[in-house]
């Protein structure tokens, strides 16, 4: 815990050391760098998952999934070893001018497949040697652990590139000026999965 508190105390200290030698134009953007790290709770619609292989190929329908955040502990959440281990979001941006900017960023998100639920199957299962071999039209399926479990917790990560617009409304508030942005964003210039099976 000493360690946390001693981290947190020095990148303070060197933030608040930096931010006092130069005199910046608040208004102007242009040039300026970001980065941010941070962790994400996810909710699915329900999904269409379709399994093909040598003797299979069939399509669950509106499968029910949730997502799969960590329970908070420090030395998951505040520990650089294992700090990608919850589920996260990193970006790092450029201005490339006072309203916009490129990005890159990574999300890890997990996905588990709710058990027990029945949901509608279309496909084929063939020469498996279990009750599930057959030819399935618009048919109910119970999805226990005997059929499936299926999830995405350590291989459901997007690396993604993106434009985004950003423009200032301001109000005061005890002679202070609070900025607030609206993030208008296009993030789909690049999407790429990056998966463990």
């Amino acid at each position: 815990m000493k360690y946390y508190i001693f981290t947190f105390l020095i990148l303070s200290t060197f933030n608040q050391a930096f931010s006092q030698l130069e005199n910046v134009d608040a208004s102007s953007r242009k040039g300026d760098f970001y980065i941010y790290w941070g962790w994400n709770l996810s909710a699915y619609s329900k999904s269409d998952i379709t399994f093909t292989g040598d003797n299979y190929d069939f399509t669950l329908e509106d499968v029910v999934a949730y997502d799969r955040q960590s329970d908070f502990n420090p030395k998951k959440y505040l520990n650089p070893g294992s700090i990608t281990i919850p589920q996260y979001n990193f970006r790092i941006g450029y201005f490339i001018n006072d309203k916009y900017n490129i990005s890159i960023g990574a999300d890890h998100m997990k996905y588990v497949m709710l058990r027990d639920q029945t949901v509608r199957i279309n496909g084929r299962i063939d020469d498996t040697s279990t009750l599930y071999n057959g030819v399935y039209d618009n048919e109910e399926i119970s999805l226990d652990r005997s059929f499936l479990q299926f999830e995405h917790t350590d291989g459901l990560n997007y690396v993604n590139i993106g434009l985004r617009r950003m423009n200032q409304f301001c109000g005061i508030i005890n002679s202070l000026v609070f900025k607030r942005s609206l993030v208008l964003k296009e993030e789909s210039l690049f999407l790429k999965p990056i998966l463990n099976y």
